[in-house]
């Protein structure tokens, strides 16, 4: 393609989304956010989505940049097939038919992605996972989830809901999810779980409860609680990843989300944790997400050029 093309990429979440816009070669030349204010309801945010996205074509022309298809991440259960967020409870969208009413709006290609599987997809082919050939992503925020990723291409799943690797039950006696599921990977391990159950058993409130970050630093500074709710999130983790090898059998996980930024204090135990579990798997390289928050819109750019046919060796960026 040439190198005046970009693709108008957004990565819409329930307070903000992350804008761009994006050469072939994985690059942004523009990058912007917005906030989200999913408590207008789904009909607004739609509506603020294709203002953003008409607002960044419209800045590209004004660039002398030429804006070809248009890439949209979203939390939930996406069908990208028909283009459809089937359900969001983050955003409120129940089967929003988002890439018809871009397509409508822009009149270009537009493609509709799962904002982790196209997360992972840009981790694989620009970040961390580049390379590798066959990666699983896996995000841990307020909840957690992954992407499976073999050679550049994220599997969906015969519903669009492939890599729910948080709902995968680790501790059947363990806290209930928010699934209803008593034990899932999610419910113990995530972000979000390990800061309620860090003040559950301090007898803290919950309001402005202490983050898994705090959790983190007070197990380093050797506060007993904190080593021990930290300790068994690790190994939850160790857990499911393990679950995951046994599934997907990769070269390279990759830790992105929230959780992730704790670094080494995660990565070391999880490590160690994880090669305990490993009798005749190969043992995955297990390594920090590279590319942060860009991640996600970048991600939503390829899904947008993949689908024009266009590959452009990325993973020589």
């Amino acid at each position: 393609m040439d190198a005046d093309r970009v693709v108008v990429a957004l990565d819409v979440g329930g307070t903000g989304m992350k804008c761009a816009l994006v050469r072939p070669d994985g690059v942004a030349v523009r990058t912007e956010r917005h906030p989200t204010d999913a408590t207008r309801g789904p009909d607004a945010v739609v509506g603020t989505i294709l203002d953003v996205a008409v607002g960044l074509a419209d800045k590209a022309r004004a660039d002398g940049l030429t804006p070809v298809a248009v890439g949209i991440a979203v939390p939930g259960v996406v069908d990208e097939a028909r283009g459809v967020a089937v359900w969001s409870a983050n955003v409120g969208f129940r089967d929003v038919p988002l890439r018809d009413l871009a397509v409508s709006r822009l009149g270009l290609p537009t493609a509709l992605g799962h904002d982790v599987r196209v997360g992972g997809l840009a981790e694989a082919r620009l970040g961390a996972g580049r390379g590798a050939g066959h990666v699983l992503f896996v995000a841990i925020g307020t909840g957690i989830a992954a992407a499976h990723v073999v050679d550049g291409a994220a599997a969906v799943g015969a519903h669009g809901a492939a890599g729910e690797i948080g709902h995968i039950m680790v501790r059947p006696d363990g806290p209930r999810c928010g699934c209803g599921r008593p034990g899932c990977l999610e419910a113990v391990a995530s972000a979000a779980a390990i800061g309620r159950r860090y003040a559950d058993q301090a007898g803290e409130s919950t309001d402005g409860a202490v983050t898994a970050a705090e959790v983190a630093e007070r197990a380093a500074a050797g506060e007993p609680l904190a080593g021990r709710v930290w300790q068994e999130a690790v190994e939850a983790l160790a857990d499911g990843l393990a679950t995951g090898q046994a599934l997907f059998d990769v070269a390279t996980i990759v830790l992105g989300g929230g959780l992730a930024q704790a670094g080494d204090r995660l990565l070391t135990p999880l490590r160690a944790a994880l090669h305990e579990r490993m009798t005749f798997h190969r043992e995955p390289r297990l390594v920090a997400a590279a590319l942060g928050d860009e991640a996600g819109c970048l991600g939503a750019a390829l899904l947008a050029l993949d689908a024009l046919g266009v590959r452009d060796h990325q993973e020589k960026r």
